[in-house]
């Protein structure tokens, strides 16, 4: 970076770091995602053709939207736009699209489709209106219907019925209209960084201590032939794909998992700030190496008309579920340590608040029902 010193590029990192921010929400899925539709667009042009991603047609009927949502569609919403679209999830002139974003912990292709938890389950809504985009994490460890009755860490649904059971999970515990997705998995990280010929993080003392052995971890968990290469020192520097994905994985730092999301954004910053510096060729040859770890529900076609004036999108807030001030966490007993909505009920409608505008909303029976059990469930191992 020309004009900055090492020193002030730290001191820069850290007065973000320590930030107040809206909500803890993990953007590392999401804002990956941006940046591999934006060149989806870029290969199609430049190629007219090619190998796309991994497409799955879902099976509507079977993705838990209740009928109350299907119905809810009226001119509710400040400023006069539905809170809902006849056909959920198909890209409308008004409402909304809602697409689920997965990061899963997979280590074979066929991870992404089944077997893999989410480790990053993520919303995006789009309103079609104004280009706004707003960002919702669902945190791994919150404690949520499955979408089968039982109850568990909400990352388990991908693990047992991939995209397909995640998705009705959202659905049932959010009333939500959810039916396309986008996963991708570490190996899409590490090609994309590797790509863009590394990224600049600043790696502190503590972190140090622990990014070669999670660099182990991944080689043996992905068989990498090469193994890896060492980080030694502190400071701003260059990292490879494997090292910054190892970086992305600490945990045991200052904040547990919320200092590893901090971790995760400062990744995927890097990652925009380096690819706003990278031709459209270099661009395209990334795409073609990550498009087949990529699965999802939305086609080449759709992902085109999405994103055909890609500058209009923008990420306008973010926020993270449970909300803040309406959870806690607790061990409950054999499925460990849990994120707790303290009133299921009410994270749902300060859900639909943020992400629609909604000054009220009523919430449906099911998450009625399923925020009954949460609270049953949980009563005994947490003080509300």
């Amino acid at each position: 970076m020309a004009g900055n010193t090492n020193s002030d590029v730290r001191r820069r990192r850290r007065a973000r770091r320590n930030a107040k921010k809206r909500g803890r929400v993990i953007i590392f899925a999401v804002e990956i995602l941006l940046i591999l539709i934006m060149l989806v667009i870029l290969y199609v042009v430049m190629t007219k053709g090619g190998k796309g991603p991994q497409v799955v047609e879902l099976d509507k009927s079977q993705l838990g939207i209740n009928d109350t949502v299907k119905n809810n569609v009226s001119n509710t919403q400040q400023g006069g736009t539905s809170t809902a679209v006849a056909d959920p999830g198909v890209i409308k002139d008004t409402g909304y699209m809602n697409i689920a974003l997965f990061g899963v912990d997979a280590t074979t292709p066929n991870g992404l489709y089944k077997g893999s938890r989410s480790d990053s389950t993520m919303i995006a809504s789009i309103n079609m209106d104004t280009g706004d985009i707003k960002l919702v994490s669902v945190y791994r460890d919150t404690y949520l219907n499955l979408s089968t009755d039982k109850y568990d860490k909400c990352c388990h649904a991908y693990a047992g019925g991939g995209a397909e059971q995640a998705i009705k999970m959202l659905n049932m515990n959010l009333d939500m209209d959810i039916t396309n997705f986008i996963t991708v998995n570490y190996q899409s990280l590490i090609d994309l960084i590797d790509g863009l010929g590394g990224i600049y993080i600043d790696v502190n003392k503590t972190e140090l201590s622990h990014i070669n052995n999670y660099q182990a971890t991944i080689v043996k968990d992905l068989n990498i032939k090469n193994g890896y290469t060492p980080v030694t020192t502190t400071g701003y520097q260059k990292l490879n794909g494997l090292q910054a994905t190892a970086f992305c994985r600490i945990r045991y730092i200052e904040g547990g998992d919320f200092g590893r999301a901090s971790n995760q954004r400062e990744v995927i910053k890097a990652i925009e700030e380096q690819a706003k510096k990278t031709d459209v060729a270099t661009l395209t040859n990334v795409f073609s190496k990550v498009i087949e770890e990529i699965y999802t529900s939305i086609d080449s076609k759709d992902l085109l008309e999405l994103v055909t004036n890609i500058n209009n999108y923008r990420i306008v807030d973010e926020g993270g579920f449970p909300e803040e001030s309406m959870r806690t966490t607790g061990n409950i007993g054999a499925k460990g340590s849990c994120v707790i909505p303290l009133d299921l009920e009410s994270n749902v409608v300060w859900l639909h608040k943020f992400l629609f505008n909604l000054d009220s909303y009523t919430v449906s029976d099911t998450v009625k029902e399923c925020s009954a059990k949460v609270k049953s469930d949980t009563s005994a191992y947490v003080n509300r």
